[in-house]
């Protein structure tokens, strides 16, 4: 019996250690950071003495890790929460509210971000002989999964890497080909390959949401933007909710104000100004639908963003 329980312990052990060197490594590359983006352009670092207020931003399609801390990611009523033990992977960009809920100066919250390269994981589809996808299928283009410690390995090896920057050119494609490899391979490996799959439902609605991305301040007819992915208006609908957890309509609003606030934040344009060019008719309309998102309207959200970064 001590023999059958002997593995498992050696793995659990093998895990924690692996993710104390992750957070160590982390911790070393971003200093008093918030955020840092390295030298492997792909990958971003971050760290936090606190827990943070919601924010609301547009998440790539990656792989994100948290070494030390947790946190929590909404996806229009979908809450997904991961930490040491688990990653968020994201297969299409996706408008999110995100919040750290975890960390404190003594334990900073330390995690990273891997953007997805489809390319490169088209050509391992390729190579690697993985089965395609049937067309039918469609789920949320995000989930969280458990952390296996190859995969773990894999990003301390990328991380590494940043020591040798004669060696990035080199060695990171080869890192990074294990790391999507083992990402196909594993629990989420049929959420890649749907995305990647030219004709498939999913790959669909990531051109729907390339188009959106490009001209959420234009008036939106879903039955256009069906037809331009190739599918049926009641098709269309169906998939993008599925894999986005909202409407076309919900979608293009959280881009819009998003923008705006990104607009009214950095360029310091007023809340009319801004929710003029980000498409909204009615400014009336945009501080309703801001408060609704941010908890606050425009002019004192904007107020108290500036409070927190002075």
């Amino acid at each position: 019996m001590n023999r059958q329980y002997a593995v498992p312990t050696r793995r659990a052990d093998s895990l924690t250690v692996a993710q104390a060197e992750l957070a160590g490594s982390i911790a070393r590359w971003i200093g008093e950071n918030n955020q840092l983006t390295t030298a492997i352009l792909s990958l971003t670092l971050c760290r936090w003495e606190t827990t943070t207020e919601p924010t609301s931003y547009m998440h790539p399609p990656s792989i994100c890790l948290i070494a030390q801390g947790s946190k929590r990611v909404m996806l229009g009523e979908d809450a997904y929460l991961y930490d040491a033990n688990h990653f968020l992977i994201t297969s299409v960009d996706l408008p999110v509210v995100a919040q750290i809920i975890e960390a404190s100066r003594e334990k900073p919250y330390l995690g990273l971000t891997l953007e997805l390269d489809q390319r490169t994981i088209a050509q391992l589809l390729v190579d690697s002989r993985q089965p395609l996808p049937r067309k039918p299928e469609t789920g949320r283009a995000m989930a969280v999964s458990e952390v296996p410690l190859p995969l773990l390995n894999a990003f301390q090896r990328l991380i590494d890497l940043l020591d040798a920057p004669e060696d990035i050119p080199i060695l990171v494609p080869l890192v990074l080909r294990e790391i999507f490899y083992r990402l196909l391979v594993g629990e989420q490996g049929a959420r890649l390959r749907q995305i990647t799959t030219v004709g498939s439902h999913s790959h669909q609605i990531a051109r729907a949401i390339d188009w959106l991305k490009d001209n959420f301040n234009q008036p939106l007819r879903v039955d256009d933007l069906a037809a331009y992915s190739g599918m049926s208006t009641s098709s269309f609908y169906h998939h993008f909710r599925s894999l986005t957890a909202m409407s076309p309509l919900q979608f293009q609003k959280r881009l819009r104000l998003n923008e705006a606030r990104r607009l009214m934040l950095t360029k310091r344009l007023d809340a009319a100004t801004a929710s003029f060019q980000v498409g909204y008719e009615s400014p009336s309309q945009f501080s309703r639908e801001y408060h609704h998102l941010f908890g606050a309207p425009p002019l004192r959200d904007i107020k108290n963003l500036h409070q927190v970064s002075a």
